[in-house]
């Protein structure tokens, strides 16, 4: 089954023959090297000096609101930049954990104005972290984060950035655009299994964060951190997931990131060229678009799970819109380890599917 939905993603046979490395109990001396090895890979991929990866077992939801959850002082607020789903989730997750939220909303389909990020942090002293999604995937759309981080940088505030959708198929700089914590998981564009999300953040903004009261105890940061600079964790890890997600990222480091933004750059422009053929409508302009998600809006008379059915029974799995636009769109992804004819059985499929053709392409 081809999985062009945005994660799980099929991965790679190293990567599922990692998971057949054996039973070993987290707190044996094998394990402390594995877990040093993913923390080690993920600095040496994504992140300079000073910064610390903070792997937790969970899905990337879990690291996201680990992240949330830890780094805003009591009394002080978050700023939550909206502008689909997952924007709307970061502001559900500091509520729930009693912050205070001012939310900076955007259209679904228009990227923020740093200008009103900076206006927005002038205008209110109290905020202390701004959040951002890195690539929304909601509609496929990536944000300007590199521009949103010099408004943040420029008012000395955190800038706390959502990547899991987006770390490894698009440009994220984490040093150089002004990001503070940045939220990732295994099993999108990095070519890993579910079940281990994790949080990069730079050493000053753990040490900060460790000087606050806790909201959780499985959730804060500070608390796993200090327990993997001691070779250990906090809670029982899901150790073959782990296995899976070291030889994935040594597949990335082999790869380089910037191989693997480019390939999935290509796949993007090879579905979207497909597309145009077939006329279909894509939701946003080509400077909002992501290298690894196409949001695409349904066609006259055709329904997404008539549309989903007959591609499933040619081998792809497509994703439906969401929220408001669960009736109007669908999405397709291009993450994983997939290859260019991969995408041209697809697009196959997709005109056979659109036009309601019965026969299948034969095996």
């Amino acid at each position: 089954m081809i999985l062009l939905n945005p994660g799980p993603v099929n991965v790679s046979p190293r990567v599922t023959a990692a998971l057949r490395r054996g039973d070993v109990c987290h707190r044996e001396p094998e394990f402390s090297d594995l877990l040093d090895s993913v923390r080690s890979k993920l600095v040496r991929a994504f992140a300079p000096t000073g910064w610390a990866a903070v792997p937790l077992t969970g899905s990337g939801t879990l690291a996201l609101e680990a992240a949330v959850s830890s780094s805003v002082a009591p009394g002080r607020k978050l700023l939550a930049i909206v502008n689909g789903v997952y924007g709307e989730r970061i502001a559900e997750m500091a509520r729930v954990h009693g912050i205070a939220v001012v939310e900076l909303g955007r259209s679904w389909t228009e990227a923020p104005e740093p200008a009103d990020v900076a206006a927005a942090l002038a205008a209110d002293p109290a905020i202390e972290v701004v959040a951002l999604v890195h690539h929304e995937t909601t509609t496929g759309l990536r944000n300007p984060v590199r521009a949103v981080g010099e408004a943040v940088r420029a008012a000395g505030r955190v800038f706390l950035v959502d990547a899991i959708s987006g770390l490894a198929g698009d440009p994220l700089e984490l040093d150089a655009w002004g990001v503070d914590v940045c939220v990732g998981v295994a099993n999108k564009c990095i070519q890993g299994l579910p079940g281990i999300g994790f949080v990069l953040a730079r050493e000053r903004e753990l040490a900060r964060m460790a000087e606050l009261p806790p909201r959780s105890v499985y959730m804060h940061l500070p608390r796993h951190h200090a327990a993997h600079e001691k070779r250990t964790v906090p809670f029982t890890a899901a150790v073959q997931v782990l296995y899976a997600l070291d030889e994935a990222l040594s597949e990335l480091l082999e790869e380089t990131v910037a191989g693997r933004i480019e390939r999935y750059a290509r796949a993007a422009a090879q579905l979207r060229a497909g597309f145009d053929e077939l006329g279909l409508e894509m939701l946003l302009p080509p400077a909002l678009r992501s290298n690894s998600i196409t949001a695409l809006a349904l066609p006259a008379g055709v329904e997404y799970a008539a549309l989903h059915d007959r591609l499933k029974a040619d081998g792809f799995v497509i994703y439906e819109g969401q929220g408001k636009l669960a009736r109007a769109a669908f999405r397709v992804a291009n993450m994983g380890a997939l290859a260019s004819a991969d995408f041209a059985r697809f697009l196959e499929s997709l005109a056979r599917a659109l036009a309601g053709d019965a026969e299948r392409a034969p095996a």
